[in-house]
């Protein structure tokens, strides 16, 4: 379930300036057209990004694999790596951008051996993402 206008206000209450990037006029942008965005921890540099289900079979797919983790005292939900790995061929094709490319070979070095290849295939397959 996406969450709510509200929940976001929490979110960035919670989350000092200081510290945290998050623009939340662009999360509630975004949360309508079930975009995505983004908060980065300053100090660390780490770049969480939260995307809104579309109501597609390949993002319902998805969100069925996603599973819980701790962080925080929150729990939210990861994405599969193969979902990331499907995510990331279909934003290259759609923005040609090199750097997705670069993260699906970074995840593929390092998971290469636990990734479920027959699932990876079919999405390929029909997201037609071959090329990339």
């Amino acid at each position: 379930m996406a969450p709510t206008p509200d929940q976001l206000r929490v979110l960035k209450d919670i989350l000092p300036e200081t510290s945290y990037y998050f623009d939340l006029e662009d999360a509630l942008q975004e949360l309508e057209r079930r975009g995505q965005f983004n908060i980065i921890d300053l100090t660390s540099g780490w770049k969480v990004d939260f995307i809104i289900r579309k109501q597609r079979e390949f993002s319902l797919s998805e969100f069925d694999r996603r599973f819980p983790i701790e962080f925080e005292g929150l729990s939210i939900f990861m994405a599969s790596a193969e979902d990331v790995v499907l995510a990331k061929l279909e934003w290259s094709k759609k923005s040609s951008s090199e750097r997705q490319i670069e993260d699906v070979a970074g995840i593929l070095r390092i998971r290469a051996n636990e990734l479920d290849r027959t699932y990876i295939e079919r999405w390929i397959e029909e997201l037609q993402v071959e090329p990339e």
